[in-house]
């Protein structure tokens, strides 16, 4: 099987089949850099660096662009509220979000670009909007003539063009043809930032932007363009639009990840409800929380709670045991050795990181048997195994990344690979039905100062206060 990928502009799975064989080249949809990230904002960010590892895990070379928005109505409105600089806002932001995708272990990008450090590619691309009939300029504004692609508009987001609202991208549609068009470029107005054109000074609009640095990059056709499920309409749609508009093919496969909510709200800093990367970070290790990201289907909508988020850390202590353990036995591991059948399959049908994670407890399983037995060879076997399948998801708790990433990190790991060990033998224990090992596991724990408690799903545990 090769690697198969949701389409969202087709609504169904498709053979991914790069335009150039051996490389591939995605779009990632960055932040707006107006506020720091809450974990919603980094969902996305660790589902596509999951794909960018395993295309590069199938032999892809990847080009990985993943943008920065630093101009934006948002940007602006907080600039005025603190009395500070619009780019003080903007790179402030921007740091937090680089210390957030950095802090969970995903990969740096291919390249990184700034919205505002693209202007005249802005620029190039409305000339050519507007030479095409596709675009027209009002007062220092620049419009896109959603008329004028009426047979193709909502291709993407299967939006009829009569359902369609007002772009309300503007404080007034009076000068555009149809308020359903949407700004190019906004003319400049007292105390904003401003760049010259040959419509007069302004500033760029959001969904041109994209436009610009994604084939400025990648070039006028590329592979895959990516974001969050709430992009789709209108900004997908409308980079979409402009983007063939003007000539170009753009890209081939869209992807969009399932939002993350709390008590079935869109998680958001206006709703309130908004769980900041450093706060939760005094709840998980890094790597706990890039568990609970990554274990749910990249499509699915994940709906926070504390619970859920101690049950996925729990589900990756069984697995850092597994391998802290056997790492005492086997020092050299072989990276090259293949990778599970099931695991490659579960990855190349649509990332399923579900049934890949399942592959990953059943091979730490039949290690810990091993483990047990003394069995060296088939420990060695199954930790090459285990550590390849988890460095795919970027989940390897003796890579760089991970080893010693943070202050007290090593003894905390410690802690949980053991705590985690005596977990397993419990279980083991019920299963078979010895009630009094198990009971007497418990109790070593609680004299530890280690409570555990049985839920539906499993054992969890906690220090006591």
């Amino acid at each position: 099987m090769s690697l198969h990928l949701y389409d969202t502009s087709a609504r169904a799975i498709r053979e991914f089949v790069p335009i150039e064989t051996g490389r591939a080249s995605i779009y990632l949809c960055g932040a707006t850099v107006q506020a720091p990230p809450h974990i919603g904002h980094i969902r996305s960010g660790i589902n596509f660096d999951v794909l960018r590892r395993w295309l590069t895990r199938s032999g892809y070379e990847v080009t990985f662009c993943r943008n920065v928005t630093d101009i934006d109505d948002k940007i602006i409105r907080v600039a005025a509220g603190e009395g500070v600089p619009w780019f003080a806002v903007a790179e402030r932001n921007q740091r937090a979000f680089t210390w957030a995708y950095q802090v969970l272990g995903c990969l740096p990008p291919t390249v990184e670009p700034r919205a505002t450090g693209h202007v005249p590619e802005m620029i190039e691309l409305m000339k050519r909007l507007i030479a095409r009939g596709h675009a027209y300029a009002v007062n220092g504004d620049v419009y896109f003539d959603v008329m004028s692609y009426a047979d193709r508009y909502g291709s993407l987001s299967r939006q009829l063009l009569e359902n369609v609202r007002a772009a309300g991208d503007t404080d007034s549609d009076s000068g555009k043809r149809d308020p359903r068009d949407f700004a190019l470029w906004k003319a400049a107005k007292p105390g904003e930032p401003t760049w010259e054109t040959p419509w007069g000074p302004g500033r760029p609009g959001w969904h041109l932007e994209c436009s610009a640095m994604a084939t400025k990059y990648l070039g006028p056709t590329f592979d895959i363009h990516g974001g969050g499920l709430d992009l789709i309409f209108p900004h997908h749609e409308n980079e979409l639009t402009q983007s063939q508009a003007a000539g170009d093919g753009f890209a081939r496969y869209w992807m969009h990840n399932g939002l993350l909510t709390m008590g079935g709200e869109k998680m958001s800093k206006s709703q309130g409800n908004s769980l900041l990367i450093p706060e939760m970070l005094k709840k998980v290790r890094p790597v706990e929380l890039r568990y609970y990201l990554v274990a749910p289907h990249y499509r699915s909508m994940i709906d926070y709670s504390d619970e859920a988020l101690q049950e996925a850390a729990l589900g990756y202590r069984r697995i850092e045991g597994f391998v802290t353990r056997a790492a005492e036995v086997i020092h050299d591991v072989d990276a090259h050795a293949p990778l599970p059948q099931a695991f490659v399959d579960a990855l190349d049908d649509d990332l399923g990181v579900p049934q890949a994670l399942a592959v990953v407890h059943e091979v730490v399983r039949e290690g810990n048997v091993a483990l047990a037995q003394g069995n060296k060879e088939q420990v060695a076997r199954l930790l090459a195994e285990t550590q390849n399948m988890l460095d795919v998801l970027g989940l390897d708790p003796r890579s760089e990344q991970w080893r010693g990433a943070e202050s007290g990190a090593g003894l905390r790991g410690v802690v949980d690979a053991l705590v985690a060990v005596a977990l397993e033998q419990r279980q083991a224990a019920r299963e078979r039905k010895d009630y009094a090992a198990a009971d007497a596991i418990r109790d070593r724990l609680a004299s530890a100062g280690i409570v555990v408690e049985d839920t539906p799903q499993g054992s969890r545990w906690e220090l006591a206060h």
